[in-house]
């Protein structure tokens, strides 16, 4: 089944290159052929994705060795949960698709791009070598690039610019200094693999000033308070298909990424900056759900909600404990589902609206789309920590993890960044109460406009993909051991790694 590990990524991956290089070249790739082209792809991709999750297969051969570097693929319990997330998503990412295609560009191109960002995220999830890891993470970036600067929200063309171009800045200045420290623990341990990064660890000294490299260049990308200011403004003008993979697939990587190339290789200067980290970390929790208390857009509250969240993922990675790991890992899913069905329906209505304004007077979007209300009260309260949803548990397990932090952490200032941090859940209810007040119930009757405009309700595509993602939250809600069992067999390994 070594196979599956090529197809996963590579299904996607060349069937974007056919879609953007064809369409280029005759420019006759009609619509139904690019959704058909993309939806084979990515259920093709899907189910190589579950091969690779049940049979666990390995793939270690010698590429480059004047480097150490090699072509590693496997999947362990930390990184199978990912891939089959973002699978899925990419699966249910198509579909959406069709239902709703922004202006802009081809029909080709804009499957194209959606594939190519969805196959690099993959590829990202099963590489075991760091150079291979990298070089998986920046084929994401040109095609999201092209979804936001090409495909984004018409009606401000310089807004729309800004974007993209902040979004290319933070990511390469990222990419620089992610580069600049992969190649520095490489030429260190003499190998590019990441379990003989792990294996042979640095000097203290180095590890932080690796660590602090890393955790900057990866923070960009998480993001992480204060370097987060992009993500707002790209999910704002993105479509709803480059809000979703940007929420479900690009910020993961991120996470993934303070995993395998931080915590694991190294843990000294994981300990030392942890203080700043997290406290850090905390800053974005409570900022995030400060700015949604106030925010008109809806689309832009559900992405500074995520820099929230965020946040929890991080706080929980810094605790230095495995019911902190395990709690970032599960945070870290969570989030991808809810976001995405946060984004799935909040684009939906903007589409209907025109707009995204929550200060424009309109009816009681249960009275006229009963099942898109439904999505946004199951996202909304899953983002609050409702317990029996999917947001609940790595909320909760990441502030436990923080009161009881590992190795010479400050536990003391831990307890402190715990307390802060579940003031968190307090603001994200508040801002989710609000959006449900004004959207949900609607104004007064005498707020309502002379003649209520048209929104219709979710059909076909739509209806399935806020359904399958409503149904994945309540699941992981419910559930949880779902998860948390796929991940605890290698959190144990890494915890053992590192010593803690």
């Amino acid at each position: 089944m070594v196979a599956a590990l090529f197809a996963a990524p590579l299904a996607p991956v060349v069937a974007g290159l056919a879609l953007v290089v064809g369409d280029r070249s005759i420019r006759s790739v009609s619509r139904h052929t690019a959704y058909i082209v993309s939806l084979v792809a990515m259920l093709a991709s899907l189910l190589a994705s579950i091969v690779v999750a049940y049979d666990r297969p390995v793939l270690d051969r010698q590429w480059v060795p004047e480097v150490g570097m090699r072509l590693h693929l496997a999947v362990d319990g930390i990184s199978v949960p990912l891939l089959l997330m973002t699978a899925a998503v990419g699966v249910l990412v198509v579909l959406h698709a069709r239902h709703e295609q922004p202006a802009g560009g081809t029909p080709a191109t804009f499957f194209g791009c959606l594939l190519l960002v969805i196959g690099g995220g993959i590829a990202t999830f099963l590489v075991q070598d760091a150079i291979s890891f990298f070089l998986a993470f920046e084929v994401v970036l040109v095609p999201m690039w092209v979804l936001i600067n090409r495909f984004g929200d018409r009606r401000d063309p310089r807004e729309r610019a800004r974007a993209a171009g902040t979004f290319v800045l933070y990511t390469v200045l990222g990419s620089t200094l992610m580069l600049v420290g992969i190649l520095t623990m490489s030429f260190a341990a003499g190998t590019t693999d990441l379990a003989g990064l792990a294996a042979n660890p640095m000097s203290p000294g180095k590890q932080t000033a690796v660590a602090a490299l890393l955790l900057i260049g990866l923070g960009i990308k998480v993001p992480m308070w204060p370097l987060h200011s992009w993500l707002p403004r790209a999910h704002t003008v993105a479509p709803t298909a480059g809000s979703i993979l940007l929420a479900a697939v690009l910020l993961k990587m991120g996470t993934y990424g303070v995993v395998r190339l931080v915590v694991a290789p190294l843990p000294d200067g994981v300990e030392r900056l942890a203080p700043y980290v997290g406290t850090c970390a905390v800053i974005g929790i409570i900022w995030g759900g400060l700015v949604c208390l106030v925010e008109r857009s809806l689309k832009r509250l559900v992405a500074w909600s995520s820099v929230a969240h965020m946040g929890f993922v991080l706080l929980g990675l810094m605790s230095g404990t495995t019911i902190g790991l395990q709690a970032a890992l599960f945070a870290n899913i969570a989030h991808g589902v809810i976001s995405a069905l946060l984004f799935a329906v909040v684009g939906g209505l903007k589409h209907r609206w025109g707009d995204d304004d929550l200060d424009t007077a309109r009816r009681s979007l249960r009275d006229v789309s009963p099942r898109l209300s439904l999505a946004l009260v199951i996202g909304f309260a899953a983002s609050m920590g409702l317990p029996g949803l999917a947001g609940f548990w790595g909320e909760v397990l990441a502030i436990f993890g923080a009161w009881t932090p590992g190795g010479d952490r400050p536990t003391g200032w831990f307890r402190v960044l715990a307390m802060f941090a579940s003031l968190g859940a307090v603001l994200a209810a508040g801002y989710a109460l609000r959006v449900l007040r004004i959207v949900w119930h609607g104004p007064a009757e005498g707020g309502l406009p002379p003649e209520p405009e048209p929104a219709g309700d979710a059909r076909g595509n739509e209806w399935l993909v806020t359904s399958v993602l409503s149904a994945a939250t309540i699941v992981l809600g419910v559930i949880p051991l779902i998860l948390l069992q796929t991940t605890s067999g290698a959190v144990d390994q890494l915890m053992a790694v590192i010593g803690r």
